[in-house]
C-alpha cells in the first residue's frame, strides 16, 4: 500500500528554500510572470500554478514537473495569494535565513555571511532590472537616457516595472 503524505504550509516565501524558487523562477520566466502556491504540499516544495498575461494557468508540483491541479487546490483558502517575478526572486535574494538549534535554543545563521538588509535586496534587484531592461531595448532607447538612470530608478523603487519607468521617461523627456 502506498500513501502519501502531505501537510499544511504556512504560505510564507520566505520560508522556502533558493533551490526551489530558482525552480519556480525558471518556470515563471518561461510560462507566466504570476504564481500561486498550493499550502498543501508535500516532497520538496508546495505545488504552485502560473498565469500569463492571456490568462492561461499552468500548474506544477515540487519538483517542477507538470501538474494537474487537484478541484480546489488553487482556491482561496487553499492557495497563497498571487506573487508576481519580483517578489518571487526578492524572497529567493532572501539567503541567510535564521534556524534555532533544538538542543540550545541558540540561534545561528545558515551562512557564515550576514546577509543583506531587505532595502539592500531591493536596491539591488531594482538595479538588476533597471540594467536588464536597458541592455534587452538599448538599441531603441535614446542615446541620452542614461542622463535620467536617477528618476528611473526612483519610478521604479516606488514599485513601476522597469517598462513603465523608461516609458515614463521617454514620454518626458524625448
Amino acid at each position: 500500500m502506498t500513501t502519501t503524505r502531505s501537510k499544511r504550509w504556512s504560505g510564507n516565501i520566505e520560508s522556502l528554500k533558493a533551490g526551489y524558487l530558482g525552480g519556480v523562477l525558471e518556470q515563471m520566466t518561461i510560462y507566466g510572470e504570476r504564481v500561486q502556491f498550493a499550502l498543501v504540499t508535500s516532497g520538496n516544495g508546495p505545488h504552485y500554478q502560473l498565469t500569463n498575461t492571456a490568462g492561461k494557468k499552468m500548474a506544477f508540483d515540487g519538483n517542477h514537473h507538470l501538474h494537474h491541479p487537484e478541484d480546489g487546490e488553487f482556491v482561496p483558502g487553499n492557495a497563497t495569494g498571487v506573487f508576481t517575478l519580483d517578489q518571487i526572486r526578492l524572497a529567493k535574494a532572501g539567503g541567510g535565513k535564521t534556524t534555532r538549534s533544538l538542543s540550545t535554543g541558540r540561534v545561528t545563521r545558515s551562512s557564515g555571511v550576514r546577509a543583506p538588509s531587505a532595502a539592500t535586496r531591493a536596491k539591488e534587484l531594482v538595479d538588476s532590472e533597471k540594467y536588464e531592461y536597458f541592455k534587452a531595448n538599448r538599441a531603441t532607447l535614446p542615446d541620452t537616457i542614461g542622463e535620467h538612470s536617477e528618476e528611473i530608478t526612483t519610478l521604479m523603487r516606488g514599485g513601476m516595472p522597469a517598462e513603465q519607468a523608461f516609458g515614463e521617461i521617454i514620454k518626458k523627456y524625448f
